[in-house]
């Protein structure tokens, strides 16, 4: 089969010839569409939530972040890391046989140039937002970039589209333009954030890494080193985020967020103690409180973006 890997599914069953719904639905990854339109939630909240003139677009701009774009990048990687998940993960759909042949492609880039269209749709920011992230997406995995096999331009990449990106494109399209600089700071703010979030992510896969060569932050520094790198970068954008609505006038949401901030700081005292044993249990709890924080953070500027309207 084309690309080497397509093979029944089981031992003398008849070779897949067309993935069905629910492989390509594996495929997409649904589990991981939230982050991303956590995100764009909170960029829709920040620029003052969506006028009922708005709200198709506003659906249609979920569709995009999560369904689309996130599920795009997840079939982009699949396929080009088909080789390496034959030996680590062999039950994806791709090594599974599953999804035969060049099927996993040929959704990649059926997926790609559907979101663009849907992006076209909602107005030119929010096009250019959905080329950045797909370009990104495609250099994360495909070679020659493949920015996944350096640990510090993956998880930037991963941690702007699965934040930033989605959060000013939420705003945008209720704002109708670019938003206020206020939630440009907050997007890449969190998305900074997020880069201590995505290295604790990979702890999971540090052993297949580190054989495979691909040098995550846990297989660089270590996994004690990874993890203490990891708490601080989540929590001193969350620290200057307090002070800025502190300088915003937002005394209420400062403290929501300081307090959240100051949760997260003891659940990481018990993460340091064990890391590779519970990062997995930290990103259930700690991230939790983390997007929190955001939607938090975005409350607090939606009023300013109100009185900015016309």
């Amino acid at each position: 089969m084309p690309g080497g890997i397509g093979r029944a599914c089981a031992a003398g069953s008849r070779p897949v010839r067309v993935p069905s719904p629910r492989t390509v639905l594996e495929l997409l990854k649904p589990i991981t569409w939230f982050a991303p339109m956590w995100a764009f939630g909170c960029g829709v909240v920040s620029a003052g939530g969506p006028a009922s003139a708005s709200l198709p677009q506003v659906l249609l701009g979920v569709l995009l972040a999560g369904p689309l774009v996130c599920g795009m990048s997840q079939a982009v990687n699949d396929w080009f890391d088909r080789h390496v998940d034959a030996i680590n993960e062999p039950h994806r759909p791709i090594p599974s046989g599953r999804m035969p042949g060049r099927w996993g492609l040929g959704i990649a880039l059926a997926w790609t140039a559907l979101a663009l269209l849907v992006a076209a749709t909602l107005g030119a920011f929010v096009f250019w937002a959905a080329v950045l992230g797909v370009a990104i997406a495609w250099a994360y995995s495909a070679p020659p970039i493949r920015l996944k096999r350096d640990g510090w331009l993956s998880a930037t990449a991963c941690a702007a589209c699965y934040e930033g990106l989605p959060w000013v494109t939420g705003a945008a399209i209720v704002a109708g333009s670019a938003p206020d600089a206020r939630v440009f700071a907050l997007a890449g703010l969190y998305s900074l954030g997020a880069v201590g979030i995505m290295t604790l992510n990979d702890f999971k896969a540090v052993e297949g890494d580190r054989r495979m060569g691909i040098r995550s932050l846990p297989v660089r520094l270590g996994t004690d080193a990874a993890a203490r790198l990891a708490c601080v970068t989540m929590a001193a954008p969350q620290l200057v985020v307090v002070g800025l609505l502190l300088a915003w006038g937002r005394p209420a949401h400062a403290a929501i967020v300081a307090g959240l901030v100051g949760a997260q700081a003891a659940l990481m005292l018990r993460l340091l103690a064990d890391p590779r044993g519970r990062a997995p249990w930290y990103n259930a709890t700690g991230t939790t409180l983390y997007v929190l924080g955001m939607l938090a953070a975005a409350f607090a500027v939606a009023p300013f973006a109100a009185a900015a309207a016309p």
